[in-house]
């Protein structure tokens, strides 16, 4: 069985280390990216099963990105990895993905994707 391949996109380096570290022990990491337009290129380049993307990203935020993804490759599960609490963010990220809360990453965010992979979203405890 193939394992589930996996795109990320964040802006700060060091979060985006550890988000591969995180990943790579149940998924194939595709890539790494560090902005909106390099993950929405690599999206409909690698067709993953998954875009693990942080929200505020140069170029493109990640909204944006996941929006413009579903409208291309309706099968690409969108994980929202994130420290933003807002509610109009939450809001509309959630319209399109699973919302990952960054202080929960280690734990949340291997079963945001399985279960976003499902077609369910998942949501950090905690939020408003």
């Amino acid at each position: 069985m193939a394992r589930i391949r996996v795109l990320v996109a964040d802006d700060n380096k060091a979060i985006r280390e550890i988000l591969v570290s995180i990943l790579s022990m149940k998924f194939d990491v595709v890539r790494a990216v560090s902005d909106g337009g390099s993950a929405l290129t690599a999206a409909v380049q690698l067709l993953p099963d998954v875009a693990v993307l942080d929200i505020a990203m140069p170029v493109l935020n990640g909204i944006d990105v996941a929006r413009r993804i579903k409208g291309l490759c309706k099968m690409i599960a969108i994980v929202f990895v994130t420290a933003c609490m807002d509610r109009d963010v939450f809001d509309a990220a959630t319209d399109v993905g699973s919302y990952v809360l960054k202080p929960r990453m280690c734990t949340d965010l291997v079963p945001a994707i399985n279960l976003a992979l499902s077609g369910e979203r998942f949501v950090s405890p905690g939020l408003p």
